[in-house]
């Protein structure tokens, strides 16, 4: 007769589990940020037939499918961050700032009017929004127990997430020396702000997922 788990040892199974489900959740973030730029412009290829870039991301709001996409994927993107819990409470706070910028991107459009409260309303959430990903990546995936000694993986990491996070801040800096230094002819015939925003959105995306410790940098 096979012997029943103890509850000490089911109840040791279930941190795994969640541990598990939690690197999962961060690839899933990480990817959504990662292609997000990609999946608007082949939805607005898909619907205009013209895969021509946009002044910036949020631009796609009015493209067919490709407005569809910014707007799902957002979505998507703020109930991922609303259901991340991290190891401490200000993992889980930070998280739900995002969430709610996040969703605020999206049902706040700069194309609804050209300098009413939407509009910089939209600007608000975005800025908010890069600000949390920074947050993560130089403050707390940069966090070490201080009673274990810190792994040659977790320094790696680190590094990783430093990069990662400095990137951020000087695409959000280069954004804003193309809106308010450059001539807006030169910033809308090579998209610059759509291109910042890529580099900004694929580092956010790749420090989560090297903090799932999933694919590369586990600890031995």
């Amino acid at each position: 007769m096979s012997q029943q788990p103890t509850d000490h040892t089911a109840q040791s199974k279930k941190p795994n589990d969640q541990i598990i489900s939690y690197y999962t959740l961060r690839i899933l973030i990480g990817a959504t940020g990662i292609l997000l730029p990609l999946l608007v412009v082949i939805g607005k290829w898909i619907s205009n037939g013209t895969p021509a870039l946009e002044f910036s991301i949020s631009d796609y709001y009015d493209n067919g499918a490709g407005g569809d996409i910014l707007v799902g994927v957002l979505f998507v993107l703020g109930f991922f961050l609303l259901s991340y819990k991290g190891p401490e409470k200000i993992d889980n706070r930070a998280a739900d700032v995002g969430c709610v910028a996040a969703l605020g991107v999206a049902l706040f459009p700069t194309t609804y009017c050209n300098g009413c409260w939407v509009y910089y309303m939209h600007f608000i959430f975005a800025l908010t929004l890069f600000s949390v990903f920074i947050f993560f990546s130089l403050v707390l995936f940069r966090k070490t127990d201080p009673k274990r000694q810190m792994t040659p993986e977790k320094k790696n990491r680190n590094k990783i997430y430093l990069v990662c996070g400095i990137i951020m801040i000087g695409c959000i800096a280069a954004i804003a020396f193309s809106l308010i230094v450059l001539k807006q002819a030169i910033s809308e015939k090579y998209s610059l702000v759509y291109w910042f925003e890529s580099i900004a959105l694929a580092s956010f995306g790749f420090s989560w997922i090297t903090k799932s410790e999933y694919l590369f940098l586990k600890d031995h």
